[in-house]
């Protein structure tokens, strides 16, 4: 090994997305404002599909899993970001820096195979209606989270302590505006072959497994749409799976953006770009085309909406009623004192 100044440090300085001084303003509005849409409507995903029971079926058990993972994975980056844009020197502790490398390993780990498991969630429905309550019951989806979680924790704890049982140089800045992996590589002074060839195993196969489930899954739900006669049913079962369709093709395609190009065409800027994407905006998104593309959601979140209005309106009512048969007596008393 070579002599380097192997002292652990203390904290680590995060380079933020811009140094543009003009734009940190800017940019903190615009992304104050992503996180805080994304944390009310993820929030109001997890609350409708908890308390609503037309929202009690498995498509929505998967759903509200996805919006705790995204009001997760944002919260774990998004706060910390916010503050740096109005500090000059974005310091990070080293257990700050810890904590959060390893929630963003996990919940992008979580992610991935949620997308999978609401894949073939949608293949059992489609393909095997009359078999959907059994193969697809409580126990059985709890089973799958608890193994998705456990996984995505042991991948997440596996690479965060392998990383910092390795040897830090005096360099502590991070080129990134979170304690992203491939960042914080760059500051270790021993060998990184192995650490490198972990990642890229885990990384490989759970993107390549997960998106092999999602692949064939759809693959299927065409081949038994297709053969279907009624155009109602097709049509019906489409719409069904465009939303998380659009979720699939958007987070698989930023992540091949970012991991699949040449080596060469790599630059800190463009990760650091495609790294907002699925930290805030994607969080951000998902809900959104859940609730705008899906009747049973937005029909829930009307009438939760309405309710309050009815409630105002039939007190308001009652008010109006009330007063009338006051004005009604005192008529009423005035027309026999003068009788």
């Amino acid at each position: 090994m070579d002599k380097h100044n192997l002292t652990v440090p203390t904290e680590f300085i995060l380079m933020g997305l811009t140094d543009c001084h003009k734009l940190q303003a800017p940019l903190f509005g615009l992304f104050l404002i992503i996180y805080m849409i994304s944390v009310a409507g993820n929030l109001g995903i997890i609350i409708l599909t908890k308390t609503d029971s037309r929202l009690r079926t498995p498509m929505y058990f998967f759903l509200r899993h996805l919006a705790i993972t995204d009001l997760s994975y944002s919260t774990a980056v998004g706060p910390k970001m916010l503050v740096n844009f109005v500090l000059d020197e974005n310091k990070i502790s080293y257990y700050f820096c810890v904590t959060q490398l390893a929630f963003s390993i996990m919940f992008i780990t979580s992610e991935l195979f949620i997308l999978s498991a609401m894949s073939y969630d949608r293949y059992v429905a489609i393909c095997n209606p009359l078999l959907y309550t059994v193969v697809m019951s409580q126990r059985t989806r709890w089973v799958l989270m608890v193994i998705l979680y456990l996984y995505s924790t042991f991948v997440s704890l596996l690479v965060t302590i392998k990383i910092f049982n390795l040897s830090f140089c005096g360099n502590n800045v991070i080129t990134h505006f979170y304690c992203d992996t491939l960042a914080f590589l760059s500051l270790v002074c021993s060998n990184t072959y192995e650490m490198e060839l972990i990642i890229f195993i885990l990384a490989a196969f759970n993107f390549i497994s997960s998106l092999l489930i999602v692949l064939v899954s759809y693959l299927l739900i065409l081949v038994a749409i297709l053969r279907m006669n009624s155009a109602e049913g097709r049509h019906k079962d489409f719409s069904t799976c465009g939303s998380h369709l659009t979720v699939v093709v958007l987070f698989y395609g930023t992540l091949i953006f970012m991991y699949v190009q040449p080596k060469s065409s790599h630059s800190s800027d463009t990760d650091k770009v495609t790294s907002i994407f699925y930290t805030l905006v994607f969080p951000m998104l998902n809900h959104l085309i859940y609730s705008l593309r899906n009747k049973d959601v937005k029909c829930v979140l009307r009438r939760t909406l309405v309710q309050p209005c009815n409630i105002f309106s039939q007190s308001s009512l009652y008010h109006v009623i009330h007063i009338n048969h006051i004005t009604d007596f005192k008529l009423l008393s005035v027309c026999l004192q003068r009788g």
